[in-house]
């Protein structure tokens, strides 16, 4: 489970730097890499990262709270 949050940080934090650019620079990168901000490529990613704050959301109600980033030890 470290694996997939660390993944899905990862995703989110892509997803931030779009929407900074777009507020800042009226920029939008993901739509500019796939040519388009409807073009399947765009939704795909659009979609993964949406899944990915999701998935950040929900994953520390699943382990009472806490967000394993890295491994644990036992004391």
């Amino acid at each position: 489970m470290r694996v997939i949050n660390i993944i899905a940080y990862i995703l989110v934090i892509v997803g931030a730097v779009n929407w900074g650019l777009f507020g800042i620079f009226n920029f939008n990168l993901v739509s500019s890499i796939f040519s388009g901000a409807r073009a399947a490529g765009s939704i795909i990613t659009y979609s993964i990262i949406a899944l990915a704050a999701i998935w950040l959301i929900v994953s520390p109600m699943i382990t009472n709270g806490v967000l394993w980033l890295r491994g644990h030890r036992a004391d």
